[in-house]
């Protein structure tokens, strides 16, 4: 699909992962005016008269707007982490049916996989267990979005495609402290800690549990290859293929900041799901991704950042 003249909804386009993928379009020859990006203060996508709105005279939608956050807004505020995101999204994809819109590019999340899922997670096992308990309404509300567009596939002929990137990072996170994921959350930890003239960090759980992390510009690109390329039905994972425990990743990022005090492990604290890596050569196979950012490379550029924008207390 040449995108250069297509109308396409951004829908959380000013956000973290939409502002990248908002650069991605405009590489790919996409114009400025041809792409439309709701803001929720303005356009709230819990209602289907706004989201008929924001759909009218759309080519394309890209999904990507959520109310998303870390173990600990996960555990506040669960009821409406699964009523916002399932709403906006179900509402959105039968706008664009009713509006006849050309493609669907639905996000999901690897919140979305079974608690306990054999490594690297392949797409066929998204349904063979219950999501992580802590995570778990946000992944259910995101996952039923992969349910609908099978089904408006099936009945009205839809072009709904479904992704799952795993956790994202990079310059632009979201690094407050009430809702921030893991590595914003800790380079924030190790940045205050150096501030304060501190000599030692304290990080939830024991360390043990296992991510996969994907640069948010390599998510951006496989996102849009995906819009270009890729139609079929099944579910399509986004990642980098690899595993780091917490316990690396807190280490490498205390060597990449130059912070040597010592790490002390709050176990009252969850875990949460016990390992995450995805197997990613479904992408690769339908439509040429995989990510191109190391690993360090990749956190460095996210401290850096950081480091010229610090979230104040």
């Amino acid at each position: 699909m040449e995108l250069k003249n297509k109308r396409i909804l951004l829908t959380g386009g000013a956000g973290f992962l939409g502002s990248f993928v908002h650069e991605a379009l405009i590489t790919e020859g996409v114009s400025e005016h041809n792409i439309r990006i709701p803001r929720s203060q303005e356009l709230d996508l819990r209602s289907l008269e706004n989201c008929r709105t924001a759909v009218d005279s759309i080519d394309i939608i890209i999904h990507l707007a959520a109310l998303v956050g870390g173990i600990g807004l996960n555990q506040q505020i669960p009821g409406k982490i699964f009523y916002d995101n399932l709403i906006m999204g179900v509402q959105l994809m039968e706008a664009a049916r009713e509006m006849r819109v050309e493609k669907f590019v639905a996000l999901g999340t690897i919140c979305a996989y079974p608690k306990y899922t054999p490594v690297p997670f392949k797409e066929e096992t998204l349904w063979d267990g219950y999501p992580e308990e802590t995570n778990a309404p946000y992944g259910l509300a995101k996952k039923m979005l992969l349910v609908q567009a099978q089904s408006y596939r099936d009945q009205y002929g839809m072009n709904a495609i479904y992704l799952l990137p795993v956790n994202l990072y990079g310059p632009r996170d979201n690094f407050h402290p009430q809702s921030s994921h893991v590595i914003p959350a800790l380079i924030k930890k190790v940045h205050d800690a150096q501030q304060r003239k501190e000599t030692s960090i304290t990080v939830w759980g024991s360390g043990t549990a296992s991510r996969e992390f994907l640069y948010v510009e390599d998510a951006a690109r496989g996102i849009v290859l995906a819009t270009k390329k890729y139609n079929g039905r099944e579910p399509v994972n986004l990642g980098a293929g690899f595993e780091i425990t917490i316990k690396e990743l807190i280490e490498t990022i205390c060597r990449l900041m130059d912070f040597h005090g010592s790490i002390k492990w709050d176990k009252s604290k969850p875990d949460g799901q016990p390992r995450r890596m995805l197997d990613t050569s479904r992408a690769e196979k339908k439509f040429d991704f995989h990510a191109q950012i190391n690993f360090e490379e990749g956190l460095a550029r996210t401290i850096e950042w950081y480091r010229a924008h610090p979230v104040k207390e």
